[in-house]
């Protein structure tokens, strides 16, 4: 049973994987780097479903935040170079700093700030470690709808009705309750 963040931080810092990729990660020493989205809430809803063996995810995304270095094959090296140090993982880079040109909406002010906005709230974690081992989870939009098991639009895709059609299509697609029996999926009515 997961209650809070002390004890989503705890099932983080025992699964030695989990653990092996924030230490290869914090190599790169990247300004405000964090480990976030499907790879923390994969681990959440694995632990809530009682999955003994990990859900495979199409990658392991790392953020960061430089604003003053936005090019994006500074972003394919630093692939590159945390798969030098675990070949086997699916690493993608992005620096958030560039990423709302992607994106088509403003600038961010921090990867925190990114993670803010990204479609769902219980996509919207990140996890990293500090200098001390010590794992440090960050929640914008906080931990209620992923303990939940609920899939419901950030703040963010609230708040911008535009991107109902995004939410909605992505949540389809993504199909999670294949995998998540127990998720309940909310939808942005139009």
């Amino acid at each position: 049973m997961l209650r809070n963040k002390d004890d989503v931080i705890g099932i983080i810092r025992n699964d030695d994987h989990f653990m092996a990729i924030l230490r290869a990660t914090r190599t790169l020493d990247l300004p405000d780097w964090w480990i976030c989205a499907g790879f923390v809430r994969s681990k959440i809803w694995d632990t809530l479903h009682g999955f003994d063996k990990r859900t495979a995810i199409p990658d392991v995304d790392v953020i960061y935040f430089d604003p003053k270095n936005i090019d994006e094959l500074t972003e394919k090296n630093l692939d590159e170079k945390l798969r030098n140090i675990l070949p086997n993982i699916p690493w993608s880079v992005k620096n958030e700093a560039r990423m709302h040109k992607a994106n088509n909406i403003p600038p961010y002010s921090s990867a925190v700030d990114a993670i803010s906005k990204f479609p769902e709230t219980a996509t919207a974690l990140g996890v990293k470690l500090d200098e001390k081992e010590n794992v440090i989870l960050t929640a914008p939009c906080g931990l209620t709808d992923v303990i939940n098991l609920e899939v419901r639009p950030t703040p963010f895709f609230m708040e911008n009705k535009d991107f109902a059609f995004i939410y909605n299509k992505r949540v389809l697609k993504k199909n999670w309750k294949a995998t998540w029996d127990r998720l309940k999926v909310n939808y942005i009515k139009n």
